[in-house]
Parts: C-alpha cells; structure tokens; sequence
C-alpha cells in the first residue's frame, strides 16, 4: 500500500507539472535567439477572457556583459521598436518602462537594461471573448564591447476562453511595479526644478525628498529639442532624507534656455522611483566655496537695517516720525511695548512675505523681491490703507480698540498709537519698503530663492530682524524716546503734514496702477478712495440716523476701489524710451551677443515704476552728466527692461546674476559678453569704469573716452 501510494503521488505530481507547462506553453511565444540573449512575447493570462484589455510583457533575457536601451538611449542607441502588423483582434498597445540604469559604454553615457527585464504592454481587444492573434516584429539594439542590432519575429495565440492566470502573469506584475510613478507609494517627492547658468554652462538642480533614508539617486532627463545632459551630482543631506541632484548639460547640445522649457524628470534609488513633468524655473548657482547659511543671514541683517535708510522707505517716513514723536514725555513701559510691538509687525511681514515666496516658488512660478507692487490688486489695496492712514492723521476717524488696547492720551489731547496701531504701522511700513532692492539685501534673496523653503525662512527672518533693530534698539533703551518734546498741540499739525506724505504715495501708486490697469481703472480707484474720506470727515456732522448709511457707502466705495483693476483695459508703456535724452530701446536678452561681438557696448537698466531706489539712480547718475553723454554715445546701446508688469524673460535674466529684486544694471562689450553687474545704487565712476572695462579700455573711468 506504501508503494502504491508513493507512485499515486509522483503521478499526480508528474501531471501538474505537465499541465503547467501546457499552461506556460499557451501564455508564450518561441524565444528568439542570438547571441546577445533571447527575448518573447508573454502572457498574463492563458486566454482571451472577455476582458477588453490583455496584460502583455516582452521579456528579454540577456547574456552576461550585454545590454538593451531604455525609451530615452542617453548618448547613443536606439530603443525597442515594436511593429505589430498581422496581429488579428488587437488594437495597438502601449508600452510602459521600468526604471532604467545607467552604463557608460566607450566614454558615452547611457541608460537601459541588463540581465533580465520585461517590458509591460496594455493591449486593447478589438472583440473580447473572441481570440487573439499577436505578431510581434521587434527591432533593438544589443551592446556588449560591440553595438549589433537584432531583429526578432514573435508569435503567440490566445484562444477564446476563460482567462485563467498563467505562469508569467507574477513576472509582468514583479515588472510592472518597477514603472515610475508620481513617487507617492514610494515616499518620493521632487520638491523644486531650478535651470541654472547659460550655454554649455546650464544645468538643471532638483530638489528631492524622501520618507526613508536615499541610497544612490540618480535622475534622467528628457528634454526634446531642448538639450542633452550628463551624469548627475549628488549631494545627500546629513540624514539622507533630501537630496540636491545637479544634471549639466552635454557640451555643445543646447538648442534653447532651460528654465520654461517642459522637460519629464525620472528620478531613480533602487527599486523606488517616480517620474515628473515639470518646467523649470530660473535659478542661480551657489559660488564655489561660497557663504553657509550662518554667513549669508548676517549679510540679510546688516541689509535689513540699511534697508531702514533706501529711498523706499520716504513714502512710510511719516508713519516712523509719528510713532516716536507720540512717546516724548511717556512711560518707559508703554515706550519699550510699543516699538516691540512695531518690530513685531516688521518681523510678522517679512515672514509672510517668505510664506508667499515659497508658495509661489513651489507651484513653479517666477519669485522675486517686490514683485506684489506687479499685481493691481495689491495696488489697489495699498491706495485704500494709504487713505485710511491719512483720513485719520487728519482725525477724520478713530479706529474703536478693545480696552486694553485703548489710545493713550499724551499732551494737548493727542491721542498715542495703540500697541496694535505700532504693529500694523511697522507691517504696513514693511509692506512699502519692499519694492527695491538695498545693499546686501540682494545678495541674501538671491541666496535665499536660489534654495528650499527653509533657508528662505532663515534669510527673511534675518532681514525682518535687520529693519527692526532701530525699533529693538529703542526698547532696549527707552530713554532715547523719552527724551523727546512732550506731544501737544502741536502734533495735530505734524500729524495733518504726515499725511498729506501718505496721501502723495497713494497718488504715486495710482500712477503705477495705471500703468498696469489703465488711466480709467486709477481714476476709479483714486476716485473712491477719496470720496471715501470725504465721507469719513463729514460723518461726524451728519445726523445719527445717517450714520448708517455713510458707513455702508463708505464700504461700497472701498469695495469700488478694490474691484476696479480688474475691469481695466490692461495699462500702457510705463515711461517714456527716451528720458534724460538717452535714446533707450526694449530690453531683447537674445541680440546682446552679437552687440557685444559687433563691437558695441550694452547697458541695461532693469526698472520699475514702483522702484523708487530706480528713479533715484536715474535721476541722480544715469541721466545726467557724463553718464547721460556717454549713454548716448554711437558705440553704446542703451536697453532698459520694464519689470512694472510681470515678465519671465525679466525675471530669468535677473535670475542669471543671481538677483531677485530691483535695481539692477549690467553692461556688456567686447571685453565682456558675460555682462559685468553693478551694485544697487549707482555712481558715476562705477558706471563709467565698468563702460571701459567691457570696451577693453585702459582708459580712467571720469574720462568716458575708451581708448581702443
């Protein structure tokens, strides 16, 4: 009984293997051979089914030391071209890629496959449940030491029937999985793509991140009609969790500027991967043995506090006078909270504005210094506050507070800022000063936007904190308040004074804000606002029962403000091209090379209507003088890029230099096509020195006559 059971059991045994094999037989096609390896059709099932859909996998299996091609080859080959012509109840399938590898085979880089791979296919059935017949004619490339193409015929029938699982559906599958997605399942995220440099010298940086710890990251980059890149830089945070992968472009292959041009991104750690669509935003390469992140937020300090002195911060001036007069003769305690409370607003600012730059950074569009005064809305918004501000130096209204946040009262009945009021004074100031650039400052927010969200929080604290140490220094040492005039009679006049300088900024904002959104938009605008604080001053007067009613006008009004640039007719030109007698043209990045090499020197002036810092230097140095003479001069090209209104082009040049804000200027020449950068407030000599220099002259930078 023993025997016959042992042989019972090896029968059945003997006849699931052959039936496995039967099974394996019908889900496959013969492999073809060579000597490279041997590849065949499979299938995930035995047959057809009524599924409107079959699981296919071409499966290659490879001799030692050879290698096929991925979709994007890298240097040279070519990828599996599948012809399906004879196939009957099919419709075409699509091919889906595992991860690749990278191999350098003679010097060129390359990316594919080795040993053993199945490339997964999703064929549609033209008539489900009806059978299936696939031909395959495919044709690849195998490389060892030596590249020979291979072609091969593959052939495999799928009868009507119940679609029962084959051997091969668990190789499709283990495949399959190996297809990049969006990162998610695998804890993969590409946080930034920033295009960096120009020419040969271009290169894409992202920004990865990872749940679990990085092994060796490598990314491929498909880039059509774009360029071809090289082997990428690693750089692996200390807990291997973020990475910055730098890919430079191959040398002598970039047909267009990186930074707006669609690329797909593969991103590849062993077995986990994701793959992206993603345009890149104009970065700027971090200096060789250039400043850490300690060094660069003592730079945005000092900027922070020079920024407190740059001719942006005139039209808030009035907001700063008034809140130190208010303390002459006060309490030391009301003193030390109040300018706390104003550097709060300054810090609370510049910590918003970081938040706005990482958000917009993030969704991939163009970040810089100053670029709200680009929305109309943002304008708008700033002209109803302005008003509100100068309504009440005027004592046209009181803002009700709760008690402890009540109004002091200081000589002469002249009400004290509230704790609240100093901090909303110091983030509107803020707010103002933001539109130019300072020394230092540009410095620290080309660093900090050229990185991850949080050396942009580091750089903008360190910035807030910088224009908030004269309000710290004076809590620090209140005396220095104290010491002041006691507040009287007297201050109503001063207060009266400050605001017509607010009511001047608002006009001066209406008239970027037409620029943006039209004559008749600003004069809607404008408009409200200031029957809107005709309203608050005659409130008073009226009746009680027509209290009401002007608040609810008064409301309609700043709500008319607010919504008219939105139904303007897009703006004009912002100034005129040939201000200060220099015959300025439009800013066109692409023609400077050939000026330069032609022989002619280029200045370019990066403006603004809301730079004040942009108007001072034109006033003060550009447009008089020797400068204006030699600007104006045969050899020179005088192109000036209006940044009034957003513009990528503008944005990726500044970018370029490494800089985020305005002003910025930059002159080219012979003995300088890569441009030589100018600080934020110009000189004379500045200018004309760097005139020479680009010309190749020796000459002495007052004379303005470049030697040749």
């Amino acid at each position: 009984m023993g025997a016959m059971r042992v042989l019972s059991t090896a029968l059945l045994a003997w006849g699931w293997s052959c039936a496995m094999a039967a099974a394996g037989e019908s889900a496959a096609s013969d492999w073809a051979k060579s000597e490279s390896g041997q590849v065949r059709l499979i299938s995930a099932v035995t047959a057809a089914g009524t599924a409107p859909t079959l699981r296919l996998g071409l499966q290659f299996k490879l001799e030692p030391g050879w290698k096929i091609y991925w979709r994007s080859p890298g240097d040279a080959g070519y990828p599996p071209k599948l012809d399906w012509s004879g196939s009957t109840n099919l419709g075409a399938p699509s091919l889906r890629w595992p991860a690749p590898h990278r191999f350098v085979l003679a010097g060129l880089q390359n990316h594919g496959y080795v040993d053993e791979v199945v490339l997964p296919l999703e064929a549609p059935i033209a008539a489900p449940g009806q059978p299936v017949g696939l031909r395959l004619a495919v044709e690849f490339l195998a490389c060892a030491k030596i590249c020979v193409p291979q072609h091969a015929d593959l052939a495999l029938d799928l009868a009507a029937g119940a679609a029962e699982a084959s051997a091969f559906a668990h190789d499709i599958g283990r495949f399959t999985a190996l297809v990049p997605g969006d990162g998610a399942r695998h804890g993969l995220g590409l946080d930034s793509v920033e295009a960096i440099g120009d020419g040969d010298a271009s290169l894409l940086r992202l920004t990865l991140a990872a749940t679990e710890p990085l092994n060796e990251p490598d990314a491929f980059i498909e880039a059509d009609d774009v360029a071809a890149f090289e082997q990428p830089r690693v750089t692996l945070s200390a807990d291997r969790r973020h990475a910055v992968i730098e890919v430079p472009v191959a040398p002598k292959t970039l047909l267009k500027p990186l930074a707006g041009a669609p690329l797909r991104i593969t991103v590849v750690d062993g077995l986990r991967s994701l793959e992206a669509s993603a345009t890149p935003v104009a970065g700027v390469a971090a200096p060789a043995g250039g400043p850490g992140l300690l060094a660069m937020m003592a730079v945005a300090l000092l900027g922070g506090l020079i920024l407190n002195l740059m001719p942006c911060v005139l039209p808030v001036l009035s907001i700063k006078i008034l809140g130190v007069l208010g303390h002459g003769g006060g309490e030391r305690a009301h003193v030390r909270a109040s300018f706390l409370a104003s550097a709060s607003g300054i810090v609370a600012s510049f910590m918003a504005l970081a938040g706005l730059a990482v958000a917009v950074k993030q969704a991939g569009a163009a970040v810089g210094w100053g670029i709200q005064f680009q929305q109309p809305g943002f304008l708008a918004v700033m002209v109803l506050l302005l008003g509100l501000f100068a309504a009440n130096l005027w004592g046209a209204f009181e803002v009700p507070m709760p008690t402890w946040l009540l109004n002091r009262k200081g000589g002469g009945g002249v009400p004290h800022h509230t704790v609240l009021g100093h901090f909303m004074s110091g983030a509107f100031a803020t707010l103002l000063a933001t539109p130019c650039s300072a020394p230092f400052l540009g410095t620290a927010i080309g660093f900090a936007l050229a990185r991850g969200p949080a050396e942009i929080t580091a750089i903008f604290a360190s910035l807030g904190l910088g224009m908030a140490a004269p309000y710290l220094a004076v809590a620090a040492w209140p005396d220095a308040a104290l010491k002041l005039p006691k507040p009287g009679g007297w201050m109503i006049t001063v207060r009266k004074a400050l605001g017509v300088a607010l009511a001047g900024t608002g006009l001066w904002l209406l008239t970027v804000l037409a620029v943006q959104a039209g004559a008749a938009a600003a004069l809607v605008s404008g408009g409200a606002v200031a029957l809107a604080v005709v309203v608050l001053a005659l409130r008073p007067r009226m009746p009680a029962s027509a209290h009401s009613a002007a608040a609810a006008f008064i409301v309609a009004l700043a709500g008319l403000a607010l919504a008219a640039p939105y139904h303007g007719d897009g703006g004009g030109e912002a100034s005129t091209p040939s201000a200060g007698g220099i015959p300025w043209i439009s800013f066109d990045r692409a023609a400077i090379p050939g000026l330069a090499g032609g022989g002619k020197l280029v200045f370019v002036d990066v403006t603004a209507d809301w730079c004040i810092t942009c108007k001072v230097n034109k006033a003060a140095v550009v447009e008089r003088g020797e400068v204006a003479r030699r600007l104006s001069a045969a050899d020179v090209v005088a192109m000036k890029a209006d940044w009034t209104k957003p513009d990528e082009a503008i944005s990726r040049y500044l970018a370029s230099f490494g800089r985020y804000g305005i002003p910025f200027n930059a002159v080219y020449g012979p003995a300088a096509p890569d441009g030589i950068p100018l600080s934020e407030l110009l000189g004379e000599s500045e200018i004309l020195a760097a005139l020479n220099k680009a010309a190749g002259s020796s000459e002495s930078p007052t004379s303005g006559r470049p030697n040749r």
